[in-house]
């Protein structure tokens, strides 16, 4: 690859992507505009990662509990965006409205939008012709011959051949390994359930349990007494998904901060005939009963767990220098949660870092791993990077804070996550008014979970002036796709006269 006068030579890499959702897209993108040789890998049968919709579940592992799990999208089928679109954009291919079937123009719309936005997003940038569907990798590990100083790895992968996803219908697959000189690990955190570990009876209770994993729509609950476990976004939501066809609706909450909140009053005002709100659970009954921590009780038809999600990646295999510990919480030792230290930087993680804006946060992390395999950026010495991570760690815990919260950015250090940004990479800062349109669509929902999305905008000025320009350059955007259909429309008539 060429460089600039007095700049050093620049690299190109073989680069495998495990994963096509949004962190793997990100990388995609940012890998090849460095000049690097990609293949994203994607199990599923088209890109999108959680927001390809599946309506089909892990029905014979409701809970999830075998590693990995059969269906990997999450994905219900009420779900929205609790982000403001907005603010939602790759740096240079924002997240505008666009008219079409199945299109949704809303501030925070519906999930099928995400999925459409990132299929545009691969049209744009011809991303399709690096990723291979239906390929699920096995094993990801350095290659017998590999040195300190030339690292290279081995993936082997097997292709699912036909083009049908139904598990009914016998598939030929077709394995191959191949070597490259990296790895990219994109595949997420919201795939593999984490199930509570305190909560007595769940292997001897006989009704029906699940992972929030599993639930795609309330309709398989109507006129049941379902429990709720747990009261962070998807918690709320499928309760309220719930409401509307179930008989009784009880949500357990794991601590009195998580449920003493104006959005969870409003949410007994305005359900109070069919919701309910409960301390954790204690234990479930083997007669249907479900008792909470003070001792009350209901009998219930189902419990469903929305108690998140852990960290995994079963194909990766780098002999202990990369472990997830913290019951699933933490991967590590990884710098500023993208680099092993010892296996940088051929070795690297974009995503995994949690409560963060997407897909700007993994469209930065990405740029930054793309320019440091190139060489045109350097990482620290293995010793520092390792100190570095360990003061991170020194830092939280002197925070009072959890050791699962160790990739959490933004929910404890939003300023954090911009100064990542602008010390990793050369992309432009995320503008002020978005900003500040993130922080208020953040306070609306805390403030109201069930109309925020909904409701009109109370948008300052310096949000209005910044969503004027926004809006201008959609109009541009609109105008130019119409005029490019026109175009091909022409050429069509005129090939067909």
């Amino acid at each position: 690859m060429a460089a600039g006068d007095g700049e050093p030579a620049l690299q190109s890499k073989s680069v495998c992507v495990v994963g096509g959702g949004v962190a793997g897209l990100a990388a995609a993108r940012e890998l090849r505009r460095e000049g690097h040789a990609v293949t994203v890998m994607e199990q599923s049968a088209d890109v999108g990662g959680q927001w390809l919709y599946d309506p089909r579940t892990d029905g014979e592992d409701p809970l999830g509990a075998a590693a990995p799990v059969r269906v990997p999208s999450s994905i219900y089928a009420c779900l929205r965006l609790i982000s403001p679109r907005e603010a939602m954009g790759f740096s240079d291919f924002q997240f505008f409205p666009r008219d079409g079937p199945g299109r949704d123009p809303c501030r925070f719309p519906v999930h099928g939008e995400l999925h459409c936005y990132l299929r545009d997003f691969c049209d744009a940038f011809g991303l399709m012709d690096a990723v291979r569907l239906h390929t699920r990798v096995l094993r990801v590990a350095l290659t017998p011959t590999s040195t300190t100083a030339n690292r290279r790895w081995t993936v082997r992968s097997v292709r699912r051949l036909g083009t049908t996803d139904d598990d009914d219908v016998a598939h030929e697959e077709e394995e191959e390994e191949e070597v490259f000189d990296a790895v990219v690990v994109a595949t997420g955190h919201y795939s593999q359930p984490m199930l509570p570990g305190d909560i007595e009876g769940m292997g001897e209770w006989t009704r029906r349990q699940l992972h929030s994993h599993s639930y795609r729509t309330p309709e398989p609950f109507r006129g049941e007494a379902v429990v709720v476990v747990g009261c962070a976004e998807s918690g709320k939501d499928i309760a309220l998904d719930l409401c509307r066809v179930a008989r009784e609706v009880h949500l357990a909450a794991s601590s009195e901060a998580t449920a003493a909140t104006p959005a969870m009053s409003r949410m007994l005002a305005n359900h109070g005939d069919v919701l309910r709100l409960h301390p954790r659970i204690r234990r479930l009954h083997a007669d249907g009963r479900v008792e909470f921590a003070d001792g009350s009780s209901v009998v219930a038809d189902t419990v469903i767990y929305c108690t998140g999600y852990t960290y995994s990646f079963p194909f990766l295999d780098t002999g202990g220098a990369v472990t997830i510990d913290s019951g699933g919480h933490v991967v590590g030792p990884l710098f500023e949660h993208v680099f092993p230290p010892s296996l940088a930087p051929s070795l690297s993680f974009v995503g995994v870092a949690r409560k963060v804006l997407i897909p700007w946060f993994f469209e930065v992390q990405a740029r930054w791993v793309a320019q440091v395999l190139s060489g045109r950026r350097a990482l620290p010495a293995e010793e520092e990077m390792l100190r570095s991570v360990e003061e991170h760690l020194r830092a939280r815990e002197a925070a009072g804070m959890a050791r699962k919260h160790t990739h959490n950015i933004a929910g404890i250090e939003p300023e954090k996550m911009y100064e990542f940004g602008e010390r990793y990479s050369d992309l432009p800062p995320l503008e002020e008014w978005k900003k500040e349109l993130v922080m208020s669509s953040i306070a609306s929902m805390l403030a109201d979970v069930e109309t925020f999305r909904d409701r009109a905008y109370d948008d300052s000025e310096i949000v209005r002036k910044g969503l004027r320009g926004w809006l201008d350059l959609a109009a541009k955007a609109q105008a130019k796709s119409m005029a490019v259909a026109v175009d091909v429309e022409a050429d069509v008539q005129a090939m067909a006269n």
